[in-house]
């Protein structure tokens, strides 16, 4: 099957998605060469068109190869694997993930303008582009749709590697390709036209789209109210001077709250964190992820791994969390990730945080140091399976606690928990642990 143009291409891939119209959709393109395509979509089902720009992290002295990829709302995913065997140092990273960064904010200034994103919250993010071929880009795009609220994810191309196409199916929902070859070498190999699409072209579709696709609201998360149940949007946490990205939900009738930590190279928008967070929101848990630092302040890898600062900032969220209409009275639990654990540990340690529960994944729990002995909150520690050496860290942790606590091993997993059905494992496990020591 050959593609006369990316016109023709995005038609064809408009009639095979068909049975999405009429469904709370909308059409993201991956900018530059996937716009084209996603117009088309959008016209033909009448959604919204937004894009999403995602950048690959590539090594120094590598470029070619990724160490992970960067995405608006400052969603990071990282290949712990290539960094480890390429030696990136923090600094290193910190140097490419700042150039990145910086470039990600300025190819979604430059599409958008003044117009907002639109939002994802719990509809169906349709991704599309104009082939695949090692799939990493639309990989972090995927993960960067989940991580904004996206209750499905879809990926559209119409010609694709079969490994790839493979692969990706653990990233999205559902993987939608009209062609794949037994052998691609080249996306632009199966269009008799594969000219470079313009910044200027992004534009101006991106304008058109709006004309005749006005963005529809959420409906299925209506515009809160001032009133904080029933709440779920971005946020700012104001801890003293700073103030700091965070993202509340707070369902009717919610029991508790849960407070995030994310590790290092991460933030509010991790999909793992998220996808925890979802799960605890279904099981009548409020829920804050916040960013730790603020940009600036991440630019030093230093205060990355300062634990007794991020502890702070932790504890400065909890007060603040408290000072709020309609959440003075909920009991609070922490939830820590990697050195976040450690983070969440430290500041459960606080006498006058009031912490009543905690739960670890795959968390550094030894970082609190002798802090672990004042801890009087209840804690989880969840740790992979094939994670070893963190395994015997949360062992030696956990025999300095002197409250109740529970090590928790999860059979196959990694310490990022990737594999399939262990995240959703930890999220079971997390809700149970905050369910049975949070409820009023």
């Amino acid at each position: 099957m050959i593609f006369h143009d990316r016109l023709d291409a995005g038609r064809r891939l408009a009639t095979r998605l068909n049975y999405l119209r009429g469904q709370d959709v909308v059409v993201l393109g991956l900018p530059r060469g996937g716009v084209p395509l996603a117009f088309e979509v959008a016209k033909e089902l009448g959604a919204p068109l937004d894009l999403i720009v995602v950048r690959k992290l590539g090594v120094p002295f590598q470029p070619e190869l990724a160490m992970g990829a960067l995405g608006e709302g400052g969603v990071l995913v990282t290949n712990d694997e290539i960094v480890r065997m390429a030696g990136i140092s923090p600094d290193q990273f910190a140097q490419v993930l700042a150039r990145e960064r910086g470039e990600v904010t300025r190819r979604a200034e430059r599409f958008r303008g003044d117009h907002p994103a639109v939002p994802l919250s719990g509809r169906i993010a349709l991704i599309v582009d104009d082939g695949i071929a090692t799939g990493s880009t639309a990989q972090a795009a995927c993960k960067v749709a989940r991580a904004l609220g996206a209750a499905k994810v879809i990926l559209a191309v119409p010609v694709g590697a079969a490994d790839s196409i493979r692969l990706l199916s653990n990233d999205a929902d559902e993987v939608i390709c009209l062609h794949i070859p037994k052998m691609l070498s080249a996306v632009g190999e199966w269009y008799e036209d594969f000219s470079a699409t313009s910044d200027e072209e992004v534009v101006n579709l991106l304008r058109e789209a709006a004309k005749i696709i006005p963005s529809k609201p959420n409906t299925l998360h209506p515009v809160a109210t001032p009133n904080l149940l029933g709440r779920d949007e971005e946020i700012e946490v104001v801890v003293g001077s700073v103030h700091l990205a965070g993202h509340l939900v707070v369902p009717e009738g919610a029991i508790g709250m849960v407070i995030f930590a994310h590790g290092s190279g991460s933030s509010r928008n991790s999909p793992r964190n998220r996808a925890v967070a979802a799960a605890l929101n279904k099981n009548g848990l409020a829920t804050l992820l916040f960013d730790l630092l603020t940009p600036a302040e991440e630019s030093d890898r230093s205060n990355v791994f300062d634990i007794e600062l991020l502890a702070g900032r932790l504890l400065d969220a909890t007060r603040w969390l408290d000072s709020q209409t309609g959440l003075a009275n909920l009991p609070v639990g922490y939830f820590g990730a990697s050195t976040g654990a450690a983070a969440a540990l430290w500041a459960a340690a606080d006498p006058t945080a009031k912490i009543t529960a905690v739960v670890s994944r795959g968390g550094r729990a030894d970082l609190a140091g002798s802090r672990l002995s004042q801890v009087r909150a209840a804690t989880l520690l969840i740790v992979g399976g094939r994670d070893e050496v963190v395994i015997e860290l949360n062992r030696q942790a956990e025999a300095q606690l002197h409250c109740e606590s529970q090590l928790v091993v999860v059979p196959g997993a990694t310490h990022l928990f990737e594999e399939p059905g262990t995240l959703e494992r930890v999220a079971e496990l997390a809700s149970d642990w905050f369910i049975t020591h949070l409820r009023l």
